[in-house]
């Protein structure tokens, strides 16, 4: 089935009615860990829509959460949105009182410069957990970011740029399609590279579904009319299928936040949470065939492309990668077994050390999957590799023993930069996928840090 977007440059400010920018305010000078060495940096970005918006977030689900988490979790439930400060070099985590107190003020300062509610402005944070943010330099930086907003390709570059950590590029996308006669847009931009195994959820509270899992942020823009409450559910399913299925070292940040604004200025019929709901239990080509689901289909298969485009940008720069995976189980009794199997050998050490050594060690695999949750029988195991998408297949066991295939064969399949791990349990129906890194000597030497050298340090 042809697509029903395309992509498009620019990013946040591709949809109409959004402005963006990003400056350098010096957070990292009180030693707010890596990212110092890079000198002036931007470290501030503000986002705004110039009208109010709705809103949809999801948020970490891990215990110690970052005083922003905290702020934005109330203010999405009133459902209206419409601007977004970030800072990188600085988490404010585990900040106490006065970290929830900071991440307040930011948003008073940008509501008070820019003339808006201050419910209406969110929050997020990026970089060394535990230390103040200097709030003289962070006021600064948004007087300065107020005074720069624009729409441009360059503003979305500031902005992208001010998010950075420990990224070694930016990561941004946009596409645009049709809603009934109206053309809309979505626009998103995101970071991360490190402490990446998000679990995100609407509330930042762990339900059981949810797995336990650097920092990722990710701000996404629409001019689609949609609801507050059906933004909410395709935001939630977008990211089940993207950010929480990627991990670079298997960490959960206490900041992991993914917003997204939809401001209605494409003009179309507004799309409703029942019809974005009632996707879930409908074949996508008949959904794309009946026109009342036809806008919530399209405006879902946008979303989940743009969330899972960003999602394997993160991957691939994921701190010191030189291989990404994508491994994909199936065969499973329950979805749980295969999401539980996935990333059992995805967040293997031995494992990822394997790949970026180019072993195709199934050992290692057969014995991530026998601790894992799942139920496994070893005689039943298939695991096999493949280029990207690839349905030429090469297996180094059948039925738990090992083929024939030439070890040199086997070494050839996981040498490129890209591939897929294909596991069949061959117990069940279920299948997931999880999309993964190697681990390599780069990753420690970064991570390690340098106690005599505390701008070394990360977060």
């Amino acid at each position: 089935m042809k697509s029903p977007f395309k992509e498009i440059g620019g990013s946040i400010t591709a949809p109409q009615g959004f402005l963006a920018s990003g400056v350098f305010c010096d957070i990292k000078r009180l030693g707010t860990g890596k990212g110092s060495e890079k000198g002036k940096k931007r470290d501030l970005a503000l986002i705004i829509s110039e009208v109010p918006a709705a809103v949809a977030g999801m948020f970490t689900t891990n215990q110690v959460c970052a005083a922003p988490v905290k702020v934005c979790v109330q203010r999405v439930k009133q459902g209206t949105a419409q601007a977004i400060v970030v800072n990188s070099g600085n988490a404010n985590a585990c900040t106490g009182p006065r970290g929830l107190r900071d991440a307040v003020a930011m948003t008073e300062i940008v509501a008070r410069q820019l003339h808006m509610p201050v419910d209406h402005v969110l929050v997020a944070s990026t970089g060394r957990i535990g230390t103040p943010l200097p709030m003289v330099f962070v006021k600064r930086g948004i007087l300065a970011a107020a005074s720069r907003l624009g729409a441009s390709s360059a503003c979305d570059s500031e902005a992208t740029e001010a998010i950075l950590t420990s990224d070694t590029r930016a990561k941004q996308v946009a596409v645009e399609f049709k809603l009934g006669a109206r053309t809309a847009r979505i626009g998103g931009m995101c970071k991360g590279a490190g402490m990446i195994q998000p679990g995100m959820s609407s509330t930042g509270l762990r339900p059981a579904s949810t797995p336990r899992h650097a920092t990722m942020l990710c701000f996404i823009t629409s001019d689609a009319a949609i609801e507050a409450t059906a933004l909410q559910a395709a935001l939630h399913e977008a990211v089940a299928l993207s950010f929480n299925r990627i991990t670079v070292d298997g960490d959960m940040s206490t900041n992991d936040t993914v917003l997204a604004l939809a401001n209605g200025l494409a003009g179309n019929p507004a799309i409703v949470a029942s019809d974005v709901r009632r996707l879930t239990f409908v074949h996508s080509k008949s959904a794309m065939r009946n026109p009342k689901l036809r806008d919530a289909a399209v405006f879902q298969s946008a979303l989940n492309h743009v969330c899972l485009a960003l999602a394997k940008m993160i991957v691939r720069d994921g701190e010191g990668v030189s291989r990404f995976v994508t491994v994909r189980v199936s065969g499973a009794e329950s979805v749980a077994d295969a999401d539980a199997a996935a990333r059992a050998v995805a967040n293997s050490a031995l494992v990822k050390t394997s790949w970026h050594g180019g072993d195709p060690n199934w050992g290692r695999i057969m014995d991530a999957l026998g601790y894992s949750a799942a139920k496994i029988v070893e005689d039943k195991v298939d695991i096999a590799y493949s280029a990207p998408g690839s349905r030429q297949w090469t297996y180094s066991l059948k039925r738990g023993q090992p083929t024939r295939t030439p070890f040199q064969t086997l070494c050839a399949a996981v040498a490129a930069g890209e591939f897929d791990l294909h596991i069949n349990l061959n117990l069940g129906r279920s299948s997931a996928a999880v999309y993964a890194a190697d681990l390599t000597e780069e990753y420690v030497d970064f991570n390690k840090g340098d106690v005599s050298d505390p701008a070394s340090l990360g977060g």
